[in-house]
């Protein structure tokens, strides 16, 4: 368990526009949805890369 407040944190536009709260490790890619979980080959994916515009900066 990490200390209270550890955990940095950047903002993320939806596709609707609503800004949510990801931690900063994840502003670059994030997990993939229980569709796309397996590429073409059968391996299992970690990260999907998002999108640039969906960081807000600021």
């Amino acid at each position: 368990m990490g200390k209270t407040g550890t955990t940095k944190w950047g903002r993320i536009k939806h596709r609707k526009g609503q800004i949510i709260m990801v931690p900063e490790s994840e502003l670059a890619y994030k997990r993939p949805g229980p569709n796309q979980r397996y590429t073409s080959s059968g391996a299992k994916r970690k990260k999907i890369a998002r999108s640039p515009k969906a960081i807000v900066k600021g």
